[in-house]
């Protein structure tokens, strides 16, 4: 009954197509089972810049530096372990922890001045029913709307850049993020730009109506094989090298 329930009320997000077009047995543990799985130390530690990128714009336009970023991380990386008491013992080494997530803010610094814009949204919900039994939603980390009307969608990505020819499925995220506020407001937003900290690179895109198009097609297309998936409990693998970073490998019939 509960399975019929979800394949009635599909949620889908970038995060969870993701997990589904990478492997639909992990989609079904984390989704559908919704097995506990420990903290990710490098997702925390994203999770870590990306709050104080966040704060960092409560600052006043001529304090959005890098001094303030560093002096914003100690206070809202003891919040984080106060909220996820079990995420101490995954750093064994704090100050090298925190010398990493400084260095990230450094670079950071280096690929946009926030000082000379105010944005217009941070961390937007934005959601959408695709039709009667699919809901489609996300989290934007920026979106900003220019005096003119122009939108541009950011993402910050504590990793390093896609290698060449691997710029699209990147950028999927952000099409999906597009796709959902042409939906919610009828714009097309100008420009999607991902912002690489791990070394300093740009993914930036402009969307066409026909590449919105696509993205919808695409997540119909999904949502059809995951509600396929649930109707028949059938889940296959997809072994590669991300299974040597999967908590469930130990479980995963590819692995057993």
């Amino acid at each position: 009954m509960a399975y019929l329930e979800q394949v009635a009320n599909l949620r889908l997000s970038p995060s969870r197509v993701s997990e589904f077009t990478n492997c639909p047995q992990l989609y079904k543990y984390r989704t559908i089972d919704k097995l506990p799985e420990p903290p990710s130390v490098d997702a925390e530690r994203g999770t870590l810049v990306h709050t104080v990128l966040h704060d960092l714009f409560e600052s006043p336009a001529e304090l959005r530096n890098l001094e303030t970023a560093v002096e914003l991380l100690p206070s809202r990386w003891q919040a984080q372990l106060a909220a996820k008491p079990d995420l101490a013992p995954l750093v064994s080494n704090e100050k090298e922890w925190i010398d990493r997530a400084n260095a990230l803010l450094a670079t950071y610094f280096k690929l946009e001045k926030p000082e000379t814009f105010e944005p217009t949204f941070r961390e937007l919900h934005l959601e959408f029913d695709l039709n009667s039994d699919l809901y489609l939603h996300g989290y934007v980390d920026r979106l900003d709307v220019a005096p003119t009307g122009e939108v541009r969608i950011v993402d910050y990505k504590t990793g390093k850049s896609p290698k060449p020819g691997w710029e699209a499925k990147a950028l999927f995220q952000l099409q999906v993020y597009a796709l959902l506020y042409y939906k919610t407001n009828n714009v097309l937003p100008r420009l999607l730009l991902l912002i690489y900290l791990g070394d300093g690179a740009l993914v930036r895109s402009t969307p066409t109506m026909a590449d919105l198009a696509a993205t919808e097609a695409t997540l119909m297309r999904i949502a059809s094989e995951i509600k396929l998936a649930i109707e028949k409990d059938v889940w296959p693998t997809k072994p590669s090298r991300l299974c040597d970073w999967c908590f469930f490998k130990a479980i995963c019939p590819a692995h057993t």
